[in-house]
């Protein structure tokens, strides 16, 4: 039996990616001598803030980092509210009573701005961060899964990238992929992880209020 649900933040529980880049590239490219493209920032995604303004001005990376904080927040009217139907969708997890957490790749601060904005910061048991040096949503669930007691089987991860696929499969956690997102990838979504893709929040809404009740099979990591 499903005990404890995770989410992503970015892309899964609003469309906050633009809004990030937006603000990392207007933060970062003085700093850089150019400005950054959305490749160049992407590239930088699965560490958090200081670790993806650092892999690009190493030199100059706590001044850029002031300057993102201070834009993060300011551009964040532009994504004020979460994905219509995320607010139902975990309160009905919670009156089902799922342990409900948020794994993210980002940085403590920005979490906090944008759960903030969103209405959410009380929405979630567990909050866990990312880190400056790698992606570490899979040490994270395994940190929820010892803290709890819990077999990989009785956890869900939903993300919307593919490496949350991958991460919560290093876990042994099997991955609901969000497709709702303006920057999900889903061709490749679906090609890897064809029997968890959900194209709407409702979709996944249904899902999990008729299948978490039994046992997931044994999910194999990509």
């Amino acid at each position: 039996m499903i005990k404890l649900v995770a989410f992503d933040l970015d892309g899964t529980i609003g469309d906050t990616i633009p809004m990030c880049i937006k603000a990392f590239r207007q933060a970062v490219s003085p700093y850089a001598g150019h400005l950054l493209t959305d490749r160049e920032v992407v590239e930088t995604f699965g560490l958090n803030e200081i670790g993806m303004i650092k892999s690009i001005v190493p030199e100059k990376w706590k001044q850029a980092l002031c300057d993102f904080y201070f834009l993060y927040e300011k551009l964040h009217h532009e994504c004020s509210e979460p994905y219509e139907g995320i607010p139902d969708l975990i309160a009905a997890l919670r009156a089902k009573g799922f342990i409900l957490a948020l794994i993210t790749g980002k940085g403590e601060r920005s979490c906090r701005i944008t759960l903030n904005e969103f209405g959410m910061e009380h929405d979630f048991d567990e909050i866990l961060t990312g880190s400056e040096h790698e992606n570490v949503k899979a040490q994270s669930l395994k940190l929820l899964l010892k803290k709890y007691d819990l077999l990989p089987a009785q956890c869900l991860y939903i993300g919307d990238a593919v490496s949350d696929v991958s991460e919560a499969g290093k876990a042994g956690v099997i991955c609901l992929s969000a497709l709702w997102g303006t920057t999900a990838k889903a061709e490749e979504l679906k090609s890897i992880n064809a029997d968890y893709i959900f194209e709407t929040v409702g979709e996944l809404k249904n899902y999990l209020m008729k299948n978490t009740n039994h046992e997931p099979e044994e999910v194999s990591i990509p």
